[in-house]
């Protein structure tokens, strides 16, 4: 089996159903007739669907379409996004410098295009208490609203609490020498396929 498309000659069956080069339905036909309203408009029969009965064909400018066809593709591929998504994790009981400092990092995430996951990391004692990181995420939230809205809303997973934002403007270009103080986790994700990047890991305090 072969999946290259059959254009004039190369369709070899007695009749196929028609259609005129500006879309329009001619009907059933048999292929000489094709053939010859083909050649007489100096256009392709170019067969466009090899499984219905009998087979569509339609006149065209083949090596137009094709090369228009590449085009596209071209053009998609170039104008295609990653979505990258980088995480960020603060403690329930996170201090005012820690929380700014975590903050900004998020903000600069958003403002590059980025989706952030923020995790609140629970430990001991802090376990029996998961108001107070749906509380620190929700205060989160609020302060990045102008950047990002919750995509993930807060969800409990063991002994953490998750929430994903997503960015709500276009990336703001920034210096190439930033860098990110925080744990990064990058899942880069394009048509349809996902594939884990990049992972920095620095202590968390």
């Amino acid at each position: 089996m072969t999946t290259e498309t059959r254009i004039n000659d190369r369709i070899r069956v007695p009749e196929v159903r028609l259609v005129g080069p500006n879309g329009e339905q001619v009907g059933i036909v048999r292929i000489e007739d094709a053939l010859r309203l083909a050649q007489e408009a100096e256009l392709d029969l170019v067969e466009v669907a090899a499984q219905a009965r009998p087979p569509v064909c339609k006149l065209m400018d083949y090596g137009k379409f094709k090369y228009e066809s590449a085009q596209k593709a071209r053009e998609s591929r170039r104008n295609q996004q990653l979505t990258v998504i980088k995480e960020q994790k603060l403690r329930p009981k996170i201090d005012t410098h820690d929380y700014e400092t975590k903050k900004k990092n998020v903000v600069r995430f958003l403002e590059g295009g980025n989706k952030v996951k923020v995790t609140i990391m629970f430990r001991g004692r802090e376990q029996s208490r998961p108001e107070l990181g749906y509380r620190l995420l929700q205060r989160l939230a609020k302060d990045v609203e102008e950047l990002g809205i919750v995509e993930a809303a807060p969800k409990q997973d063991g002994r953490n609490m998750t929430m994903v934002i997503a960015p709500t403007k276009k990336p703001v270009k920034r210096p190439s020498s930033a860098t990110a103080s925080d744990t990064d986790v990058d899942v880069e994700v394009e048509a349809g396929d996902v594939q884990a990047a990049d992972v920095q890991t620095e202590p968390t305090a």
